[in-house]
């Protein structure tokens, strides 16, 4: 073979060997994103797996049953609906009558802001039942969660009538969730539809037919 036949041999199996590899390089590419996709589903499925039925069901919004039969009188219990915290207060006799006694004291004594509170909540007590209240947990000024002051007096000073204090911004409310006057929250809090499925249950999320 003569020296110009050997560099054109040469040349022709440096053309064939590019291509080669970069078939092998398509393959290998090809099998790794398959495999990687496998593996991106084998740690999906457990995930959504392990939400149960209900979680799922309460992070969509869904109504939330709740037992109430263990609040004792002058305390409360949180539930959670719509990722949101739900107060239940078990308001005792001495709590409800103050209700009515500090309305001069409040923005909106009268729960004028309907959009609130549904209908049948647009009472004295805000609530089906006057001992129990059912508030959503956020002040409405920027979204913070008010810490319980139920008792009267205490740290919050001899004219505290019992209620919520808001420890961002300073809102005060009181035990039916109405905003007292000077507080930087400009409406009450929200009270969620609800209604009972027994005088023990509670199913916060869907309205009741009772009036107010």
């Amino acid at each position: 073979m003569s020296d110009n036949q050997h560099g054109k041999h040469q040349s022709s199996s440096q053309q064939e060997t590019p291509s080669q590899i970069d078939a092998e390089k398509r393959k290998f590419l090809i099998a790794t994103s398959a495999v990687g996709a496998l593996g991106v589903a084998s740690v999906a499925v457990p995930f959504v797996k392990s939400m149960t039925p209900s979680e799922r069901a309460k992070a969509a919004g869904a109504p939330v049953e709740v037992d109430i039969s263990k609040i004792e009188p002058g305390s409360m219990m949180t539930a959670e609906w719509r990722g949101k915290p739900v107060w239940i207060i078990n308001r005792t006799d001495e709590m409800t009558a103050e209700l009515s006694k500090h309305n001069d004291q409040l923005s909106d004594p009268m729960c004028d802001v309907v959009s609130q509170q549904p209908n049948y909540c647009k009472n004295a007590d805000r609530a089906i039942k006057p001992n129990l209240a059912v508030i959503v947990g956020i002040c409405t000024h920027l979204g913070c969660s008010p810490t319980a002051k139920l008792q009267a007096g205490g740290d919050m000073g001899d004219k505290w009538v019992g209620g919520f204090f808001c420890p961002c911004h300073g809102s005060r409310f009181d035990l039916s969730g109405r905003v007292f006057k000077g507080s930087p929250a400009p409406i009450n809090l929200v009270v969620p539809p609800y209604k009972y499925l027994t005088d023990n249950t509670l199913l916060i999320g869907v309205d009741t037919e009772e009036k107010a």
